[in-house]
C-alpha cells in the first residue's frame, strides 16, 4: 500500500472517530456539538494541507528518481516554499547537475578512447569475459590479415593465423616477439582491465618488420662495406705481387710453384668475387617500376633454370593462366629474385625431384613448390637473416637478395613447409 493511501485512510478514520465521538458526547448540546463540528473539519482541513505539503513533493521527488533510472539527467524541480522540502529539493538538483556533467564527460572520454584505438598505429584487440573477440580495430584487421565479421565472437583458440595462437599461450601482463615466416616480426603485449567485477583481457599487437629491416640493413651493410674496402686493398697489391713473381720466375721455376701462384691469384679472384655479392646486397639499386607481363617472366626463368635442375635430375613443372598477368616492376631485380628463388629449391631437392611454379591468374599469387626434406623448425625464423645459411657452403645472401628485393616492391611473401616434402615460397603480387 502506498504511503499516501495510507495518511489519507489513517486521517479519515481518525476524523469520522471523532465526528463520532463528538455526537455521543455533545449530542444533548446542540452548541457544543457546533463546536466540535467545526474542530474535526478545521482538523480535517489541516491534515489535508499537509497531505499536499508532505506527499506531493514526494510525488515530485520520486518522479526525479525514475528519471535517474531512465538515465535522464534533465529532470529538475522548482523550490516549494517549504524550508526542508527545498532543501531536499536543492541537493537533488545539485546531484542532478552532477550527473549530467560527469556523464558527459564520460561520453567525452569514450569518444576519445575510441577515436585513440580507431586510429592508433598499433594494432588492439579487446577480449569478452570468455576470451571471444569483442573489438578489433583497423589495424589489428590489417596485421592479421582477416575482417571484423570473420572474427568477432569467437574464440581465440578457434582462429588459424599464428598470432592468434600466441596471444592465447600469453599471460596477462606478458609480452613477447614472434617471426613468421622469417620476414614479418610481432610484438605482441596482453593485459587485462576489470569490468563489472571481472578480468577483461585486450592484446596490443605491434609489426616490428620495417624497424627490425631496417636496423639489420644498416648493421650488416656497414660490415660489408667495411670488409670490401679491406680486401679489395689487399687483394690489388697481393695480385700485382705475386703477378711480378710469376713472370720474374717464368722459366726458370718449377712447374710446381708456377701452379702454385696461379692459385693463389685464383683464390684472391674468388675472395674479391666472394665479396662483390655481399656488396650487391647493399649497393641494390632501387626498383625502376615499368608494366612487366610476370607469364612472359615466368617462362624465362624456366628456360634459363631448366639446365641447372636437368644436371640434379629434378623436373620443373610450370603452369601459367592463359591470359597475361601485368604487374609492376623492376624486369631484372625480379627475375634475379625469381631465379635465386628456385635454384635454392634446387639445392634443398638435392638430386631427383620435382618444382612445380604456378601462378594463379585470378588471385594474383605465385607459388614456387618443391618436395626436398623441408625447413627444419628450429631454423624457420633465420631464413632471411644475412649471412645465415643451412647449407654447408652457403653464404647466407641468397634469400637476403630475394629479401630485399621482394620488400622494396612492396609484394608480400613468405617460405615454408606446409607438408611433409613440400615446401612453398609463396609471392603476392598486391
Amino acid at each position: 500500500m502506498k504511503l499516501k493511501i495510507k495518511y489519507l485512510l489513517f486521517i479519515s478514520i481518525l476524523h469520522l472517530l471523532a465526528l463520532v465521538l463528538a455526537w455521543h458526547v455533545f449530542r444533548q448540546e446542540k452548541v457544543w456539538f457546533i463546536v466540535s463540528e467545526i474542530f474535526v473539519l478545521c482538523s480535517a482541513g489541516i491534515a489535508w494541507r499537509l497531505y499536499g505539503q508532505l506527499i506531493r513533493p514526494l510525488g515530485f521527488l520520486m518522479r526525479g528518481v525514475d528519471a535517474i533510472r531512465e538515465r535522464d539527467f534533465n529532470v529538475k524541480f522548482r523550490p516549494t516554499g517549504q524550508m526542508e522540502m527545498d532543501r531536499l529539493i536543492t541537493v537533488y538538483n545539485q546531484m542532478i547537475d552532477e550527473l549530467r556533467k560527469e556523464r558527459t564527460k564520460q561520453e567525452q572520454q569514450h569518444f576519445f578512447l575510441e577515436k585513440l584505438i580507431h586510429t592508433t598505429p598499433t594494432g588492439i584487440i579487446i577480449l569478452d569475459f570468455e576470451d571471444q573477440v569483442q573489438e578489433a580495430n583497423p589495424k589489428a584487421l590489417q596485421l592479421l590479415e582477416t575482417t571484423a565479421a570473420a572474427i568477432y565472437k569467437r574464440s581465440i583458440l578457434e582462429l588459424k593465423h599464428p598470432v592468434w595462437q600466441e596471444i592465447a599461450a600469453l599471460k596477462s601482463g606478458e609480452s613477447h616477439t614472434i617471426t613468421i615466416n622469417g620476414v614479418s616480426t610481432y610484438k605482441i603485449q596482453k593485459s587485462h582491465f576489470i569490468d563489472r567485477g571481472f578480468p577483461r583481457h585486450f592484446v596490443m599487437v605491434e609489426e616490428l618488420t620495417a624497424d627490425i629491416l631496417a636496423a639489420e640493413k644498416k648493421a650488416y651493410g656497414k660490415v660489408i662495406r667495411m670488409m670490401a674496402h679491406e680486401v679489395n686493398n689487399t687483394i690489388g697489391p697481393v695480385n700485382s705481387i705475386l703477378q711480378s713473381v710469376q713472370k720474374m720466375q717464368s722459366g726458370h721455376a718449377s712447374q710446381l710453384m708456377m701452379d702454385s701462384l696461379q692459385v693463389a691469384i685464383d683464390r684472391n679472384y674468388s675472395l674479391n668475387s666472394f665479396m662483390r655479392n655481399f656488396a650487391d646486397v647493399v649497393r641494390l639499386p632501387s626498383p625502376q617500376l615499368r608494366s612487366v607481363n610476370i607469364n612472359q617472366l615466368l617462362e624465362h626463368v624456366g628456360v634459363l633454370m631448366q639446365p641447372v635442375a636437368a644436371e640434379r635430375n629434378i623436373t620443373l613443372h610450370i603452369s601459367l593462366p592463359p591470359q597475361p598477368l601485368l604487374i609492376a616492376a623492376d624486369k631484372q631485380l625480379l627475375e634475379q629474385a625469381l631465379i635465386n628463388v628456385v635454384r635454392n629449391a634446387t639445392e634443398s631437392i638435392g638430386r631427383e625431384g620435382n618444382i612445380r611454379i604456378s601462378l594463379n591468374g585470378s588471385t594474383r599469387l605465385l607459388t614456387i613448390t618443391d618436395d626436398g626434406p623441408g625447413i627444419p623448425e628450429a631454423l624457420a625464423d633465420q631464413l632471411f637473416t644475412p649471412f645465415f645459411s643451412s647449407k654447408k657452403d652457403g653464404q647466407g645472401i641468397g634469400l637476403t637478395l630475394v629479401k630485399e628485393i621482394l620488400l622494396q616492391h612492396g609484394f608480400t611473401f613468405g617460405l615454408q613447409t606446409v607438408a611433409p616434402r613440400q615446401t612453398v615460397f609463396s609471392v603476392a603480387f598486391s
